[in-house]
């Protein structure tokens, strides 16, 4: 092979996976535009939204960390912010046959991690989610969503056909989801468990798993989840306070009471951009899980409307991509991350408007969290690195002569 040709081919479970040697500028195209304009409006808007939803707070903090600088969050949230751009960019311009040989790397670092975390882990609101380095602290749970979907799409690939048998489109991949839920539990970590779940099903689905499985599957989750709820006390008053917040208006149900009435004071234009009242000591959790309860108080229905709109753009092209990549594995890791974005969109939006119980979510590209945002940013870049490279939507790569 010459010129733009392919250098080699590296066969994984009967599927050929051409490698590509030649200048990244020409060997797979640009990246999707529309698709990186909106990942970096949503990102500028979010990093804007950090500074007017957290000055309060941090101007308040005198003796924590902040030191009462209001612009605390904001600077921590730009510098990371700036770091998720280049890791937007590095990953854009890595092929995707290198994700699929680090896929069962980053899913075993992600479940040492979490096997760490009741041990050396660091507690916050109540629960061992995080672990420190020091100068930063991360969640693992970040690593093991990524980590599902690259190895997720690997297996399915693998498998083909058997797919649609328990022993290979359910079984293993059940097992691997049994594990990593169940090191979250010990957290606890709920909202990670429910959206890991979630991933884990749409990729077995997408993959070809039969449907009355998924139906059976429910039926057991049901059943895991009331096992849950009782055994986990946070997690039944959660469930009160979700039906009736204002039964304990100083207690469980004070965030969802509060998120509501920063939403109500929007009204349908906003009070102004930095004029929320609920950010000032009302709101837990206002440059964090209920950021979007602030931006609803000051830009109005009409920002909240311009705001899911953006999403759902974002979220349609990365499907659009997904549907136009040319190999079966860059179309699964891509409506993958896809899904991921959405879920927990869709989720955050549902928590701060008492649509579903409350529980820690964070809002893609707005919620403040330097390391969750650059796992964010790095995903937005696997996805325009797989843009780079759409064609044919018949999953076969095409050799050129």
């Amino acid at each position: 092979m010459h010129g733009a040709g392919i250098s080699r081919s590296t066969t994984y479970g009967g599927e050929r996976i051409a490698e590509y040697r030649d200048d990244f500028r020409t060997r797979r195209g640009g990246v999707d535009l529309p698709f990186a304009i909106l990942t970096l409006i949503l990102l500028v808007m979010g990093v804007v939204t950090v500074f007017s939803s957290s000055f309060a707070r941090a101007y308040y903090d005198l003796e924590q960390e902040t030191g009462g600088n209001a612009a605390y969050y904001f600077t921590r949230q730009l510098v990371f912010a700036v770091g998720g751009v280049l890791a937007m960019y590095i990953c854009s311009n890595l092929p995707t046959v290198f994700y699929r040989r680090i896929s069962w790397l980053v899913l075993g670092v992600s479940i040492v991690l979490l096997a760490l975390v009741p041990i050396i882990g660091v507690s916050a609101g109540g629960a061992q989610r995080w672990i420190s380095l020091g100068f930063v602290r991360f969640q693992p749970s970040e690593i093991a969503k990524i980590g599902v979907v690259l190895v997720f799409a690997h297996m399915i690939c693998m498998f083909g056909p058997k797919m649609t048998t328990f022993r290979y489109g359910i079984a293993p991949f059940a097992v691997i989801l049994a594990v990593i839920v169940g090191l979250l539990l010990l957290q606890p970590h709920i909202s990670a468990s429910i959206i890991i779940l979630g991933i884990g099903a749409v990729m077995m689905f997408l993959g070809g798993a039969r449907l009355r499985w998924f139906v059976g599957g429910a039926g057991v989750l049901a059943v895991a989840g009331v096992v849950v709820i009782t055994a986990f006390s946070h997690a039944s008053s959660r469930i009160s306070a979700w039906l009736d917040p204002f039964a304990d208006a100083t207690g469980k149900g004070w965030q969802t009471i509060q998120s509501l009435y920063a939403i109500g004071s929007g009204g349908l234009l906003g009070l102004g951009f930095g004029q929320s009242r609920q950010k000032y000591l009302y709101l837990p959790e206002e440059h964090n899980d209920f950021i979007f309860s602030v931006w609803c108080e000051e830009m109005g229905f009409i920002g909240a409307l311009a705001l899911v709109t953006l999403f759902a753009l974002l979220i349609i092209r990365g499907y659009w991509i997904a549907l136009h990549c040319r190999d079966r594995y860059s179309a699964l890791v891509c409506a993958g991350l896809v899904t991921l974005l959405a879920m927990q969109v869709i989720l955050n939006m549902a928590v701060c408007t008492n649509l579903v119980p409350c529980t820690g979510i964070s809002l893609p590209f707005f919620s403040y969290g330097g390391t969750a945002l650059l796992i964010q940013m790095a995903e937005m870049g696997i996805i325009l690195g797989i843009s780079r490279k759409k064609g044919s939507i018949s999953g076969k790569m095409k050799r050129k002569p």
